[in-house]
């Protein structure tokens, strides 16, 4: 069966007008787009204009938020564009990406600058431009309702760029940090390529970063970008099909080690659990079983990276009685997932996000996190897991 897909090639990078403008060129209605913009009560503030552009002979389509005159370039925090967002009225969908295209900013943004991300206060991305180009992003790809995105590496540029804090080199850190992971070149142009917001938009829509097989095109678009490089400046984004995909998972080897002691007493394992993990096991797990002459024993497996084998047995031998182990190679295929920071009422948790075979996604807050909270406020571990899970599920859900 045929999947709808689309497909990035960003070979002069990517930036929030070009997307809006290569969204439109594919086929989203320039109307459609106004009008759903129109719902943000920022809608006074801006204009978004719609134009035929070339760039080296490439066609396609460019799209500038022109912003009134009048208009001040606030410093907003993410709790406040959420709010805007929130308001708007937006369809679940189009609200939680255009969110989560925010919060991956606030994220990078947090760890550059050594602090929280509900301390974070947005520059050019929380100005009203941002906010439309990744409001425009969400309705958009909402509106070309693909079951799949793929993308090519990356083009993010090279040399200086100028942004709020001074001088800064190619790729500016907040992008460099949302891409980290994903196939990208660099300096295939003289300058910034790549903007935090384009790259917020491409980790949080595209699902593989590979270049699709079978792929059939059947709407091809182009977003004219406003610089000029060595290369047309402009984004190339598919409409297409392409035959649906094997299960997604990722795939892992490591080594299972095993050990079978009967003459341990059951308070040393504790310990030596620990011990293992602080050696660089990735897991390890206990299984009660019965040895020779009925003796009841504890099974101990673990894997571990090849690279951390020799360290976790020497812990191995030393912590416990047993005097060998069997080691074997193993295949782990996992579902995809990211972990992503949720700012709660109580504080910032980690959330693991795991991506299912229908599309769908399941989550689960971090025990530490929240024990952390319940440490701090004292108000107990099941309550305060409780409050987050609540605020996680209306945040992702």
């Amino acid at each position: 069966m045929a999947q709808r897909a689309l497909f990035y090639e960003c070979f002069a990078g990517i930036s929030g007008d070009m997307h809006l403008g290569a969204l439109i060129d594919v086929g989203v209605p320039a109307e459609f787009l106004r009008q759903e913009l129109a719902r943000l009560e920022l809608a006074d503030e801006f204009e978004l204009v719609v134009e035929g552009g070339k760039k080296m002979g490439v066609t396609g389509s460019r799209a500038t938020v022109r912003i009134a005159d009048d208009v001040e370039k606030p410093h907003r925090h993410l709790s406040t564009i959420k709010g805007i967002l929130e308001r708007a009225g937006y369809p679940p969908r189009v609200e939680r990406l255009a969110v989560s295209m925010f919060t991956t900013i606030a994220v990078a943004e947090a760890k550059i600058h050594g602090t929280s991300v509900e301390a974070i206060h947005f520059h050019e991305v929380g100005a009203t431009d941002s906010i439309v180009d990744i409001a425009g992003a969400a309705i958009g790809l909402a509106h070309l309702n693909a079951d799949v995105a793929f993308c090519s590496p990356v083009e993010l540029g090279g040399g200086m760029v100028r942004c709020e804090h001074g001088l800064m080199p190619v790729p500016a850190p907040a992008t460099a940090e949302i891409l980290k992971d994903i196939p990208c070149r660099y300096g295939g142009v003289d300058g910034e390529a790549t903007t935090p917001t384009g790259a917020a938009i491409l980790r949080c829509s595209v699902d593989r970063f590979e270049v699709p097989r079978g792929f059939k095109a059947v709407a091809i678009g182009y977003g004219i970008g406003q610089k000029d490089f060595e290369v047309p400046n402009a984004l190339r984004l598919t409409l297409g099909e392409c035959a649906e995909l094997p299960l997604a998972t990722d795939t892992e080897i490591n080594l299972e080690v095993e050990c079978n002691i009967d003459d341990m007493t059951p308070e040393a394992f504790g310990p030596l659990t620990e011990a293992l993990f602080a050696k660089g096991a990735k897991d390890v797990f206990l299984t009660p079983i019965v040895m020779k002459k009925s003796r009841p024993a504890t099974k101990i497996s673990l894997l571990v990276d090849e690279s951390r084998l020799d360290a976790v047995l020497a812990e191995l031998f030393t912590a416990s009685t047993t005097i060998g182990a069997r080691v074997r190679e193993v295949t782990k295929r996992m579902l995809p997932r990211e972990e992503r920071t949720v700012t709660t009422s109580l504080g910032d948790v980690r959330v693991k996000v795991v991506a299912l075979p229908d599309g769908s996604q399941r989550w689960k807050p971090e025990h530490d996190d929240i024990a952390a909270i319940a440490e701090r406020t004292g108000d107990g571990y099941l309550q305060t897991r409780t409050v987050v899970s609540r605020e996680v599920d209306r945040e992702l859900g």
